[in-house]
């Protein structure tokens, strides 16, 4: 029986790009970020239906 393997994950650093690039450090809550994250993307998605936009990235500058 063969493994199954997730196709963006398989090709993460090789062809395919990460969705969203930021990192979160240990005093920062990731959940949270995440969460933002997923309703960015949904809102964007729901506006922006007919535009024919075929990926939304996010990207966050580090904390200073």
């Amino acid at each position: 029986m063969g493994q199954k393997v997730h196709p963006t994950g398989f090709r993460l650093g090789i062809n395919k790009d990460w969705q969203t690039r930021w990192f979160a450090s240990r005093d920062s809550d990731y959940a949270a970020q995440v969460r933002e994250d997923m309703l960015i993307r949904n809102l964007l998605s729901e506006r922006l239906a007919d535009a024919a936009v075929s990926r939304i990235e996010v990207e966050r500058k580090p904390p200073n």
